[in-house]
């Protein structure tokens, strides 16, 4: 809720419904995991966002605010998960059929520590999907001192590729110039009219975003200037 560009992100509005439950629902409509988490901290803020997150019938886990990886380290501990996909609540548009086919490449080979879209980039900015092993994650919980791994919860493992197997998911298709995250104003009013155009914005896939905005010429212009925080994922 304290996000420093759009505070109350996740629960503002979008097609009526506040935007954490399109991530909820998008995930669920997966059908690839066994049970979603809201990780939220304990500052008295996020009580809001916790107690919305009990109504949507997810197991809400609240942790540390700036130690965001302690925080992941403890929602996988109460769940008890052996695997653990991170979705970040900024992404309303997270696509049910991405999530599924990562999670069936994962099950057909369970040769990973990490697969991740996120870092060789094809898909929108708003569609990242990271998955990894509970013994990565605690590794990283565990050494990470560098501030930026303690933060960004993936960063630890990506900087040492020599030491976690890390596969990478890209598709055919280069859409690494739409921007369909939750992050500022600009980015809201974009999201606003893509769901308000949507008969249903839980069958928004891929494609159907792309149809609407292409046919709206102008809407893109509307966040096109908002430059994205970047972390470097360089080897330390």
């Amino acid at each position: 809720m304290g996000s420093s560009r759009l505070a109350g992100k996740v629960l503002m509005p979008l097609a009526g419904r506040p935007a954490l439950d399109w991530v909820v629902l998008r995930a669920r409509a997966s059908h690839a995991f066994t049970e979603i988490v809201l990780a939220t901290t304990t500052e008295p803020l996020d009580d809001l966002l916790a107690a919305h997150g009990a109504t949507l019938g997810v197991r809400v886990v609240r942790g540390s605010e700036t130690d965001v990886l302690d925080r992941y380290q403890q929602a996988a501990m109460e769940s008890h998960a052996d695997i653990i996909t991170r979705i970040t609540s900024d992404c309303p548009l997270i696509e049910p059929s991405l999530l599924a086919s990562m999670s069936a490449r994962w099950q057909a080979t369970c040769a990973f520590d990490v697969l991740t879209n996120a870092v060789r980039r094809t898909f929108p900015r708003g569609l990242d999907t990271e998955m990894f092993t509970r013994a990565a994650l605690e590794a990283a919980a565990t050494e990470a001192r560098d501030p930026a791994e303690r933060e960004h919860v993936t960063v630890f493992l990506y900087r040492r590729p020599d030491r976690f197997h890390i596969e990478h998911v890209t598709q055919d298709v280069d859409r690494t110039q739409e921007r369909w995250t939750l992050d500022t104003p600009d980015d809201h009013a974009l999201l606003s009219r893509i769901f308000d155009a949507a008969p249903d914005p839980l069958a928004l896939t891929q494609d159907r975003v792309v149809a609407i905005l292409d046919a709206n010429p102008g809407w893109r212009a509307l966040n096109a200037h908002i430059e994205q925080k970047k972390v470097s994922t360089e080897p330390a």
